[in-house]
């Protein structure tokens, strides 16, 4: 059967930004946090594995997050056995971080025990900082209730799990959707099922499911196009090391960036490697409100701040002193800075004239003196 766009209804608002037609997306509450394109990057510290089995990690990760300035805090709901079997599947990619595990080794080194949530959600709260969860199975979704999620998370490889979003969408809280390893008629599949099933404030975001991922396969230039596909907010998984292709993603209308964090790549985990140090999340953080600021709006002429620099343009002042009736030629004027005189457009115009007057080496020209 041919591939077929996704037929996603559209409703077009005229807007300024850009000087084009694009979607006009809602804010989205979260937890009392505005999330939307005239907002600041709404930050996730993605903890993961990166606590390493220790609780006391765990808490201090939390507290690094909110030190550097993230919004909200992540965690994932599983345990070894809501995700695989024992034996299931060795990985073999020799491209893997992970190759050599097998699956249910590594979930069982990387799930956060259920019995941490409630401490690790408490200390986000005495930070500042909103604390959810992605889910992995309809129980994990039950559990997260009892604990008054805000939002729920749903993994790139869960993506195609319909059963799994009908459970997420009928809690009624806002849903993040990472969009990694699926094509675009399951994405819209995805999201007809979230939306048909009561989620009414989606976030897509783009993903490249490969730990690390690289520069040439993020493609954000599926930002604004995913957006305006399913009228929905867009940000970025990023799994990338460092910082830029987050920043480059919020000039391109991210509006949720989400980054694995760790206190230290040295000490280790299953995520380390591409995890982001204390330092590095509060540089994103700083550069990514820095690129959501900077994009404004379409602006010609001189702006207010400009105003005073418009003294340092060039104009045309005598080079030399001139006396009356004298002919003003390439030697005894120049265009030079300040711009007191007369605009450098008239050069070529005043060569050959005659001075009015005495004019003294250093006086910027005007036609009075012509």
């Amino acid at each position: 059967m041919p591939h077929q766009t996704p037929n996603i209804r559209r409703h077009i608002v005229l807007c300024s930004r850009f000087n084009t037609y694009y979607l006009m997306i809602q804010d989205i509450n979260i937890a009392g946090r505005l999330v939307g394109p005239d907002h600041k990057p709404f930050i996730i510290a993605e903890m993961s594995g990166n606590h390493n089995q220790s609780l006391e990690r765990a808490l201090a990760i939390v507290d690094a997050a909110a030190a550097a300035g993230a919004d909200a805090i992540k965690l994932q709901t599983y345990t070894a056995d809501t995700m695989t079997l024992p034996g299931a599947f060795t990985i073999a990619d020799d491209k893997s971080l992970w190759k050599g595990r097998e699956l249910y080794d590594l979930y069982k080194e990387a799930y956060t025990p259920w019995e941490w949530h409630k401490a690790i959600f408490e200390r986000a709260s005495e930070q500042g900082l909103i604390a959810f969860s992605s889910p992995f199975d309809e129980t994990a979704v039950d559990f997260l209730e009892e604990l008054g999620a805000p939002v729920y998370k749903i993994a790139s490889f869960e993506n195609t799990d319909h059963p799994l979003l009908r459970k997420v969408a009928a809690t009624g809280k806002p849903v993040i959707m990472s969009t990694g390893a699926a094509t675009i008629a399951e994405l819209d599949e995805a999201v007809r099922v979230l939306r048909q099933a009561g989620c009414r404030e989606l976030i897509l975001l783009k993903c490249t499911s490969t730990y690390p991922a690289s520069p040439e396969n993020t493609n954000l230039a599926t930002i604004p196009h995913m957006r305006d596909l399913f009228q929905a907010q867009v940000g970025l998984s990023d799994h990338t090391m460092g910082v830029g292709a987050s920043v480059a993603a919020v000039a391109l209308g991210a509006t949720v960036i989400e980054k694995h964090f760790t206190l230290s790549r040295a000490d280790g985990g299953v995520d380390s490697a591409f995890s982001l140090e204390p330092a590095e999340l509060q540089s994103l953080v700083i550069e990514s409100q820095r690129a959501q600021l900077a994009l404004g709006q379409v602006q010609y002429g001189v702006q207010r701040a400009e105003e005073k620099s418009r003294l340092f343009k060039r104009s045309v002042f005598a080079a030399q002193d001139i006396k009356a009736g004298e002919t003003f030629s390439k030697e005894n004027i120049r265009v030079i800075r300040p711009g007191l005189g007369l605009a450098p457009k008239h050069y070529e115009e005043l060569l050959g004239k005659a001075a009015k007057q005495d004019i003294k080496a250093g006086t910027p020209l005007n036609w009075d003196l012509v």
